[in-house]
């Protein structure tokens, strides 16, 4: 019996050993899932912040950074015809509305653009059915309308104008409704253009051509495109001397550069001057691409005429620029050219028909003068 003790002693040992050592190993799980369950809270929390402070930079982002205008001339004459037409009537076509359609239908590529289209959208909506229910299914219509709205949505609406006199010739107020819009090459004054957006330029760095130039001769009035106000006047060594005028909803900044030298600008325009569209700005020329003011170092006079859309401030200056194609755009404002005439004494020219367009705070000061009296 006794020599067996030892080993009934070693067995107990060993089952106290067992149990102790099950017991530690249970306490330190139980403290390792505490701390593991901790840090996954603090990883959550921390994971939910950075969501949440990426949909507040989401946020304050929502804006359209990007759009490529590709609208034909022949589409936006037929939307504003259907759109003039119907003014005063139940339903009013609205010429954007018609555009965004088709631009979603059509993925922005207008070469695939034709009139029976946008004939058979208008029959739809004279035969009852509403613009939103024919476009709750195009995912991109709501971008096309804020898009092309940016581009032309100061271009069309009511306004006062100076037509002549059946009669006399003299000027007369009449009260319209249509494209109030003018091409940025005077009446009766000869150009030529062609397709050149995003061409390369060489001059300082290689670049592209962010604008359309419009060949003429030197001299020739220079006419605002929409009313706004002067942002920028003076030199620049690649516009040589140019011109910025921002639209009074903010959407649009026009760009006229390589204007005259010596005499680049009417004499009434200074920063903050307030335009109407059709007024003289300024004059076709040949200066820039010197860092030397009033230099002519372009070689074919030409007005370069560009658009920059603005969706938000923070795409005004720098690497977030929007610039258009304007060439489809200025055949279109063919059809609205500002008649000029020049002062004999003073060489400056002046617009002969006055415009008073709604979208002008207060009164802009009239381009008319005593020898047009």
């Amino acid at each position: 019996m006794n020599s067996h003790r030892p080993h009934k002693y070693a067995r107990i040992a060993t089952t106290l050993l067992i149990l102790s050592e099950l017991i530690f190993f249970s306490f330190l799980a139980i403290h390792l899932l505490s701390a593991s369950s901790a840090t996954t809270e603090k990883v959550s929390g921390q994971s939910i912040a950075a969501q949440s402070n990426n949909a507040s930079d989401s946020t304050s982002q929502n804006f359209i950074h990007w759009v490529d205008f590709d609208v034909t001339a022949d589409a936006m004459r037929q939307a504003l015809r259907l759109d003039v037409d119907s003014y005063n009537q139940t339903p009013h076509l609205n010429w954007l509305e018609l555009l965004a359609f088709l631009g979603a239908r059509y993925g922005g590529d207008f070469s695939r653009y034709k009139a029976s289209d946008m004939d058979a959208l208008a029959q739809k909506l004279q035969d009852g059915s509403s613009i939103e229910e024919l476009t709750k299914d195009m995912k991109y219509y709501s971008y096309y309308l804020e898009a092309y709205h940016a581009v032309l949505g100061g271009m069309v609406g009511v306004y006062d104008i100076q037509i002549p006199d059946e009669v006399t010739g003299e000027p007369v107020w009449v009260t319209k409704y249509g494209l109030k819009a003018f091409s940025p090459i005077a009446k009766n004054y000869p150009y030529n253009d062609f397709d050149d957006f995003g061409v390369s330029r060489s001059y300082g760095f290689k670049r592209q051509h962010l604008g359309h130039d419009l060949m003429g001769q030197v001299g020739t009035p220079v006419i605002a495109v929409e009313s706004g106000y002067v942002e920028a006047i003076g030199w620049n060594q690649y516009g040589g001397w140019r011109l910025g005028i921002r639209s009074f909803d903010k959407k649009r900044y026009y760009y006229y550069a390589h204007l005259r030298k010596n005499y680049p600008y009417h004499k009434t325009l200074k920063e903050g001057s307030y335009v109407q569209a059709g007024d003289v700005i300024g004059y076709l020329g040949r200066t820039g691409y010197s860092s030397t003011e009033n230099t002519n170092n372009i070689n074919e006079p030409h007005l370069h005429f560009g658009m920059q859309l603005i969706f938000d401030e923070s795409q005004k200056e720098g690497n977030n620029e929007i610039w258009i194609s304007c060439y489809e755009l200025t055949k279109f404002l063919t059809m609205n050219r500002s008649e000029t005439v020049k002062n004999p004494e003073t060489k400056e020219y002046y617009r002969i028909y006055q415009i008073k367009d709604p979208a002008v705070p207060g009164e802009a000061p009239s381009q008319i003068y005593s020898f047009l009296r």
